[in-house]
């Protein structure tokens, strides 16, 4: 029995209903990728490596290693078609436990945290149109709370920026509660709409900028990678183009309520990670045709900036809105699909039980929606997510790695499994997505154990967020002895 159970219909016999069709699942896949990174990592980067060939190379590469990893888990996603997505493939691959601890990282952080930090992002830019409520500077400042791996945390700091995020996670988890098919139609509309939006802004940038094409070769002159490194420096970049580019597996998640998903699904994948790969390399060479790199190193945002140029006082507006209308639509897609490991969980008894049951009118995972969106209001408050999801990037690259490797573990476990898609040139692009997954989470590891050494940071992010995960693993024995019993 689960709290909502008390005031809502449920069900833990019938099943989500397969209501998504191609052109929704390529939304999906486009519409949680693109948020509000390529409006800022362009700056980020080109601070980092002061070079735009440098940097359209990085988004280049990290695009590439994206589609591998998208192609990889296409081949997976085909011939595994149940709601929960990477968790079911990681419980076919390796067992129980590894599975477990995916979806409890998801529902603990990784994904509860980025939903409250996509939406906080929508209610801070909504302050370009009109002021939120606020606290006097005394009373946000001497309201403190100690939180555990975070430290202290001011939850009443912004107050007004915090209940509207909270208002918009709120809002898009009681649409997603009443049918996949509302959320299907707001990643229609918002995903279609952004693509567009964006296109223009590349056009007007091109045609109104009075840009030059000599700003995309022209360096900064006497670089020095921001005291990096040329390493440091392409490490900082490719952690910023994949921050940008992360969210591509979330469709995998709601395979169950996908019509045709042996074929939706890969198509979905590929396609989609395509679209984004377009759409940021033909930001980018907008942005940089505008801006001289300098200039785009030392923007806050980087497009607006570009905008600005080429649309004249109107376009701190218009990209302040293409922001709004981005995270909106990110924001929807990530509730719609993540509640939906929860309920995979549930459903094999391994999590809250209520969390595994459908409502009996909308057939939707209500109860595992409900609580996603209870804990992610919690994080807005805390203020601490993006301090949380620094942790857990670490551990994301992890899963990654190991969802990719486990394209080889199911063609000699499962070799007689009828695959309706198989990943292009095996063994090659798992070989070097699971390789690049292994380097990169080394590095991360050693740059934040150097940076903790160096007294640049107050302790090793990568280390708390394994830490946090393996809190999952006296739960998940916990469930185990109780399901024996």
């Amino acid at each position: 029995m689960f709290f909502s159970d008390i005031l809502f219909p449920m069900s833990d016999k019938k099943d989500l209903i397969k209501a998504l069709g191609l052109y929704t699942t390529i939304a999906i896949v486009v519409g949680a990728v693109i948020g509000s990174g390529i409006f800022k990592k362009p700056s980020v980067m080109a601070m980092y490596l002061g070079s735009p060939e440098l940097v359209m190379l990085i988004w280049i590469v990290a695009g590439l290693i994206t589609l591998a990893g998208a192609l990889t888990n296409a081949e997976i996603a085909g011939m595994i078609t149940e709601t929960g997505g990477q968790y079911v493939y990681f419980r076919k691959m390796y067992g129980d436990l590894t599975a477990y601890l995916y979806g409890w990282s998801l529902l603990a952080v990784i994904q509860t945290a980025s939903i409250a930090s996509i939406a906080y992002v929508f209610a801070e830019y909504s302050e370009y149109f009109f002021q939120l409520p606020r606290f006097a500077a005394e009373i946000e400042n001497n309201f403190k709370l100690y939180m555990p791996f975070v430290g202290v945390i001011y939850p009443l700091k912004n107050v007004g920026v915090k209940m509207l995020t909270s208002g918009v996670i709120i809002f898009l988890t009681i649409a997603n509660y009443f049918g996949i098919k509302n959320g299907g139609r707001i990643a229609d509309i918002f995903t279609t709409t952004k693509v567009l939006a964006i296109l223009l802004l590349i056009f007007a940038g091109f045609v109104f900028g009075n840009g030059t094409t000599e700003n995309l070769t022209n360096d900064i002159p006497n670089f020095s990678f921001a005291g990096l490194g040329i390493l440091g420096g392409v490490v900082a970049a490719l952690s910023a183009a994949f921050w940008a580019y992360d969210g591509w597996n979330n469709v995998t998640y709601i395979a169950g309520e996908v019509k045709n998903p042996a074929k939706n699904i890969p198509m979905a994948l590929t396609i989609g990670t395509l679209i984004v790969i377009g759409v940021y390399i033909l930001t980018n060479l907008s942005v940089f045709y505008v801006l001289p790199i300098e200039i785009a190193a030392q923007s806050h945002l980087v497009a607006a900036d570009a905008a600005e140029r080429a649309l004249g006082p109107i376009a701190a507006g218009v990209v302040t809105a293409l922001v709004m209308i981005s995270t909106f639509g990110t924001a929807n897609g990530t509730i719609m699909v993540s509640a939906r490991v929860y309920f995979a969980m549930a459903r094999r008894k391994v999590f809250f039980s209520g969390l595994g049951q459908v409502h009996e009118k909308y057939r939707t995972p209500a109860n595992a929606l409900i609580l996603q969106c209870i804990w992610s209001c919690a994080f807005v408050f805390s203020g601490s997510f993006d301090d949380l999801t620094d942790m857990l990037i670490f551990v994301s690259w992890i899963f990654y790695g190991l969802g990719a490797y486990g394209v080889f573990v199911l063609r000699k476990k499962m070799p007689d499994v009828h695959r309706p898609y198989k990943v292009p040139f095996y063994p090659i692009l798992p070989i070097l997505f699971v390789l690049f997954s292994l380097i990169f989470v080394i590095l991360t590891l050693f740059n934040d154990i150097s940076n903790y050494i160096n007294g640049e940071s107050e302790m090793i992010n990568s280390v708390w967020g394994l830490l946090m995960v393996l809190i999952g693993i006296p739960i998940f024995y916990y469930y185990r002895k109780r399901n024996k019993e």
